[in-house]
């Protein structure tokens, strides 16, 4: 039985691969760009939204750091992730992994002291307000030098209490995993969770390579995992989560259309996956826009859209005990919602 519109947005929700820079919406770019003087090519929300279209990563890459330089200050940050964290209160996303790229900042002069002030404000208050659950990723990017990587993790040792995991994201082509070795066994020896990016303009051997070389406990998008059927088959064995963005894959031309997205022959091969929006303001839609376009394009079941959530929960970087009771709260809403 297809999900409503009303369940899935009432589902309870983890969303684990978000990329806080991503969430740069028309209205606050526009806000931000005035409040610093940044003359940006476009004056309206309109504008704004027709210039959101790229036709593949290293275009999307360039608009992406482009809208980053009206983020300049503590107060940008934390506007960006309230936002953000207002959107997870409204789609009842439970626990939310935030990532965030302190390089993209750094290059432009902006201290990793403004960023993580405005993130962990934000943070701290959804916490104390709403009792939300968030944790925060500090992502390193592949198409930057893995010293450079090494140099932002040892400079944010100040922070390291606020940072639970480290990521690796930007241009994957030509950057494998395993060039960045050394600053993962760093981030694990102080205790940091560790995911990446493979396999999405990557091919499968990078989704291997971050599992063996990097310690990657899941993968971010793992599109082209599919490719290998022995490497599905070992991460439906380790249930290795596996943190797809559906709207973003075909936004990027990782697939043709969503009719051809793997996300759920994974699922029903016994892989951990989870659904998640990656940068929902240049991508089209939020979490609960991704599971309503599965649904729409592929069909995707109540069922289906119950085990998606459940995956989401079971390979989050939360507390095991929080977890578990949001396993239980998942079942139960299942079995309460008035079938469809």
């Amino acid at each position: 039985m297809l999900p409503t519109n009303e369940f899935l947005l009432a589902l309870p929700k983890a969303e684990l691969h978000l990329h806080i820079e991503g969430t740069l919406g028309a209205a606050r770019l526009l806000d931000r760009a005035e409040r610093h003087g940044v003359v940006l090519p476009y004056e309206t929300k309109d504008e704004v939204d027709a210039a959101y279209s790229f036709a593949n990563l290293d275009e999307f890459l360039a608009l992406y750091y482009r809208g980053c330089d009206v983020l300049r200050d503590a107060e940008d940050f934390y506007l960006l992730a309230k936002d953000y964290l207002d959107t997870c209160e409204v789609e009842n996303i439970r626990h939310t992994e935030i990532g965030f790229d302190p390089q993209a900042h750094l290059v432009r002069g902006i201290a990793l002291d403004e960023v993580m002030t405005g993130l962990s404000n934000a943070i701290a208050e959804a916490r104390s307000a709403r009792g939300q659950s968030v944790s925060l990723i500090m992502n390193f990017m592949r198409d930057r030098a893995p010293s450079e990587a090494l140099q932002v993790l040892e400079s944010a040792d100040r922070w390291i209490e606020q940072i639970d995991a480290v990521g690796l994201d930007s241009a994957e082509r030509d950057f494998p995993p395993a060039l960045f070795a050394e600053v993962f066994a760093a981030a694990k020896d102080r205790g940091l969770r560790l995911t990446a990016h493979a396999g999405e303009e990557g091919p499968s051997g990078y989704v291997v390579s971050a599992l063996e070389d990097l310690g990657a406990e899941r993968i971010d998008h793992g599109v082209h995992a599919e490719d290998d059927p022995a490497l599905v088959r070992e991460l439906a064995r380790r249930r290795t989560g596996l943190t797809m963005c559906p709207l973003s894959n075909v936004e990027l031309k990782v697939v043709p259309d969503l009719a051809a997205h793997n996300v759920l022959r994974l699922l029903d091969a016994g892989v951990a996956v989870s659904v998640n929006s990656d940068d929902p303001a240049y991508f089209g839609g939020y979490l609960t826009a991704n599971f309503v376009a599965l649904r729409d394009a592929l069909g995707m079941t109540r069922s289906q859209a119950v085990a998606l959530a459940r995956g989401a929960f079971e390979t989050g970087f939360a507390n095991p005990k929080d977890i578990e009771r949001w396993l239980v709260e998942v079942e139960a809403f299942d079995q309460a919602w008035v079938r469809d």
